[in-house]
């Protein structure tokens, strides 16, 4: 599996401004073959972070989905970038 995760900073004017942009993305994508679970989120606490949070079954899936995702440019100023991908051989239940 791929796991995909991390935030963006964003000026708080234009947070909801990149959500919005994105939701088309995260409806098609969680409609893909191979996507578990997507979603880019306005963070609850910090104003300027949009969170981000992708699971794949595989990188090949990922690779396939990004050939023909066609994301949005979203227009706004990306002040910072935290995201981080990763491959995880197995998972189960946290609690």
């Amino acid at each position: 599996m791929i796991v995909i995760v991390g935030h963006l900073v964003v000026d708080e004017a234009d947070r909801s401004t990149v959500v919005e942009a994105f939701r088309d993305l995260v409806r098609r994508a969680r409609d893909f073959p191979g996507c578990v679970h997507l979603a880019i989120t306005a963070d609850p606490v910090d104003p300027r972070r949009v969170n981000n949070a992708e699971v794949w079954e595989s990188a090949e899936a990922l690779a396939a989905w990004r050939a023909q995702a066609n994301a949005p440019d979203p227009g706004v100023e990306i002040v910072e970038d935290h995201m981080r991908k990763y491959e995880a051989d197995d998972g189960g239940a946290v609690f």
